[in-house]
């Protein structure tokens, strides 16, 4: 089983490339409350500082900040530091499981992600050439380079809870996976914890201990935010019901008001509000 695939089909992430060149001095970054941020940095010392903390970069590293955030970069005035930078949209926004899933702050020194040499070199090579299509490419490169972080930081274990820890997780992601491809179907617990290849009180407690709720709990969540993703689409409810598992509109419209607190139109007024004036969300 991947256990990426179709958590990336479903919300997949793209990157939109805003720098590619030196910084110098002091350069701030308010956000928009919407996009996160991914920063390479080939060469050059950087601090970052962002709420009331800053992270010291020494080294070529990698800095993500998954959700919006506001940051800024001090960097020597003169020498200043090669960075490639992008903004990040998450499909879903601030309901994509992914950016829920992450750290505020991811920062790795490239050296350590494995097997991403080879896509670094040639990010870098584009970002800094006037090549043909050079935009084209490093996008795409960047969206690799996501891929890579979450490969990275599920098989260090260095997430400890959420979804990309289940995922981690040599058994519990068997189970993830399962849901993730059908939501459709029933799925009960006893399934869940034969594809998992545990006994059913084991499965049942370490998947909560894990992802902090129960696996009926999960997968109403992981149906709603499909519902979610569809109506932002602006695919009508009545189309949605079968692929999510739900005998019928009302029946549909109870799980998801029970999830996020409104009706399925109610939420997609209020997000599609705030995707227009992002200042104004709660």
């Amino acid at each position: 089983m991947d256990r990426l695939a179709a958590l990336m089909r479903h919300f997949p992430v793209s990157a939109h490339v805003f720098n590619a060149g030196p910084l110098c001095g002091l350069n701030s970054l308010p956000g928009d409350g919407v996009q996160g941020q991914l920063h390479l940095i080939r060469q050059g010392a950087v601090r970052v500082g962002y709420r009331q903390q800053s992270i010291h970069i020494e080294r070529p590293s990698l800095l993500l900040f998954p959700r919006p955030l506001a940051h800024h970069f001090v960097t020597d005035p003169l020498r200043g530091a090669d960075m490639v930078c992008a903004n990040l949209q998450f499909e879903g926004d601030q309901h994509n499981p992914i950016a829920l899933g992450l750290p505020e702050v991811v920062c790795l020194p490239l050296e350590e992600i494995e097997g991403a040499e080879p896509v670094l070199t040639l990010l870098f090579t584009e970002a800094f050439e006037q090549r043909c299509g050079r935009l084209a490419v490093v996008e795409r490169l960047f969206e690799v380079v996501m891929i890579q972080v979450l490969r990275h930081l599920m098989e260090r274990g260095e997430i400890r809870a959420g979804l990309l820890a289940g995922l981690a997780h040599p058994r519990l992601r068997n189970a993830l996976v399962s849901m993730h491809e059908t939501p459709a179907h029933e799925w009960s617990l006893e399934e869940l914890a034969s594809v998992s290849g545990m006994s059913r009180s084991v499965f049942a407690s370490s998947f909560r201990e894990t992802l902090g709720m129960t696996p009926g709990q999960y997968l109403q969540s992981w149906r709603v935010r499909l519902v979610q993703k569809a109506l932002l689409l602006g695919r009508p409810l009545k189309m949605i019901v079968g692929e999510v598992g739900y005998g019928s509109e009302a029946a549909l419209s109870r799980a998801f008001k029970t999830q996020t607190g409104q009706s399925p139109r109610q939420w997609k007024n209020h997000s599609l509000t705030a995707s227009q004036n992002p200042e104004s969300a709660d």
